[in-house]
C-alpha cells in the first residue's frame, strides 16, 4: 500500500536533504498530549502516574509549537488515549494544514463515537492498537472485548474512506503461528501493519514478558518464515528494520529520530527512556549526551529493538545502501543462516532510577501553579 504520493514526496525530500546535510535530525515527532487512558495494560509504563499528572493536557498551541520546533515531516500522536483529548480534532486539522503526515494512535474504544469529527486525508492515518488476534490482544490489554471493538472500528474507518494501519507490539510468549494468522487477517482487510517487540518500561506492571534480543530475533525469523520472508504482508516498517528484527543486521539506535514531546516537556534522551525533561527541542538536541545512551552503552537500552529507536537507523541505511533495501524488499527477510554479530553489552553503564524525581518535580510544579487544587480540569471525554 505505502504512503500516499503527496506526503511520501515531502518526507522523502526532507530526509534526503537532511542526510546530505549531515548531523542529527528528527523523522517523526512522537507526541503524547496526555497520559490518561481508558485501558490499564500491564505492559504500559505511561499510566501509573498520580491523578494530578494524568489530568494534564498539552494545548493546541503547545502541539503546534512542538512540530514547528523540531521540523519533523510526520507526527505520531499517542498517549494515553488521544481520543480523550477534547482538542484532538483541531490538533489533527492543524497538523494537516501544515502538510505534516499524521498518525493518530488509538485503542479504538472511542473511535465509533468520535470518527465523524475527522475527515479522510492523504496526510492522515488511523493507527489502531492491536497486539495480535482476539485472544492475544485481549490478554495483552487485560480487558475482554477490546479486539472486537478495534476490529469493528477498522471496518468503519475503511468504509468511511480513511487510511488505516494497526500497531502491533509483540511480547514474550507470543505464538508465531497465531501472529502470522493475525497478519493474514489484516492483509485480507487491506490494513498495513506496524510491528515492534515490546520494551520493558521500568515502571510497567508486567516486567516478565518483554522480549529480549536473542528471543526477539528467533521469534521474528519464525514469523517471517511463515509469510514468505514477510512479503505476504504489508508493513509500514522499513524492510531493513524487519531484516534487523530477524538478526540479519546489527544496528545502533538513532534516539533523536523520533523525539518525544509530552506533558512534562521534551523527554531525554528518547521516547522509551525518560531521564530528564527540557522545555525546548533545541535543549533536547544540544543538551543531551547522546554517547551515554544506546545498546551496549546503557543497561536500560540493552534489550531494546523497538521501531522508534531503530527505524531512523534503518531509514538512514536505506539512503546510503538503496540496493540492499531493494534486495530485502524484493526477496523478503532472510530467515535461515547465521545472524549478524550483535553489539557487546558487557561494558554498558548501570541503569539509574530517576522516575520518582520527575514525578516529584511535576507535582511541585502543578501545586505551584494551582496551590488550592481547585483549578478546573479539562473534561476528557
Amino acid at each position: 500500500m505505502g504512503l500516499p504520493l503527496q506526503p511520501l514526496i515531502r518526507i522523502g525530500a526532507y530526509s534526503v536533504a537532511k542526510e546530505i546535510g549531515g548531523g542529527k535530525y528528527p523523522l517523526v515527532l512522537m507526541l503524547e498530549p496526555l497520559l490518561r487512558c481508558n485501558l490499564a495494560c500491564p505492559g504500559c509504563g505511561k499510566i501509573d502516574y498520580p491523578d494530578p499528572i494524568l489530568n494534564q493536557r498539552l494545548s493546541y498551541d503547545q502541539c503546534m509549537d512542538a512540530i514547528d520546533e523540531c521540523g519533523a515531516p510526520a507526527v505520531s500522536i499517542a498517549g494515553g488515549e488521544p481520543l480523550l483529548h477534547r482538542e484532538m480534532p483541531q490538533i489533527v486539522t492543524g497538523y494537516i494544514a501544515k502538510k505534516k503526515f499524521v498518525i493518530l494512535c488509538t485503542n479504538a474504544l472511542l473511535l465509533k463515537k468520535k470518527i465523524d469529527q475527522y475527515e479522510p486525508s492523504p496526510y492522515f492515518t488511523w493507527s489502531i492498537h492491536l497486539d495480535g488476534d482476539q485472544g492475544m490482544h485481549d490478554h495483552a490489554v487485560d480487558q475482554a472485548g477490546t479486539y472486537d471493538a478495534a476490529h469493528e472500528a477498522i471496518l468503519l474507518a475503511k468504509a468511511k474512506g480513511f487510511r488505516v494501519q494497526v500497531n502491533c507490539t509483540v511480547f514474550d510468549g507470543a505464538d508465531s503461528a497465531r501472529l502470522a494468522g493475525f497478519f493474514d487477517e489484516m492483509q485480507r482487510l487491506g490494513v498495513e501493519i506496524t510491528i515492534s517487540p515490546g520494551y520493558s518500561y521500568e515502571r510497567a506492571a508486567d516486567q516478565e514478558h518483554f522480549l529480549t534480543r536473542e528471543r526477539t530475533k528467533n521469534f521474528f525469523r519464525d514469523v517471517f518464515r511463515r509469510g514468505d520472508g514477510g512479503k505476504a504482508w504489508t508493513f509500514t516498517n522499513s524492510p531493513l528494520f524487519l531484516d534487523f528484527l530477524a538478526g540479519n543486521r546489527s544496528y545502533a539506535c538513532t534516539p533523536w529520530s523520533m523525539p518525544l514531546r509530552t506533558v512534562f516537556g521534551w523527554q531525554k534522551p528518547c521516547y522509551l527512556v525518560g531521564e530528564g525533561y527540557v522545555e525546548t527541542f533545541a535543549e533536547l538536541m544540544e543538551g543531551t549526551n547522546w554517547d551515554q545512551y544506546g545498546v551496549g552503552k546503557y543497561e536500560k537500552c540493552s534489550n531494546c529493538m523497538v521501531h522508534c529507536g531503530f527505524e531512523g537507523t534503518a531509514a538512514s541505511d536505506a539512503m546510503r545502501h538503496p540496493l540492499q533495501l531493494m534486495k530485502v524488499a524484493r526477496q523478503g527477510v532472510r530467515t535461515e543462516g547465521p545472524m549478524a554479530e550483535d553489539i557487546d553489552l558487557s561494558q554498558a553503564r548501570p541503569a539509574a532510577d530517576v522516575h520518582s524525581t520527575h514525578v516529584e518535580r511535576e507535582l511541585a510544579r502543578i501545586a505551584m501553579n494551582d496551590p488550592t487544587g481547585m483549578r478546573r480540569v479539562q473534561r476528557v471525554a
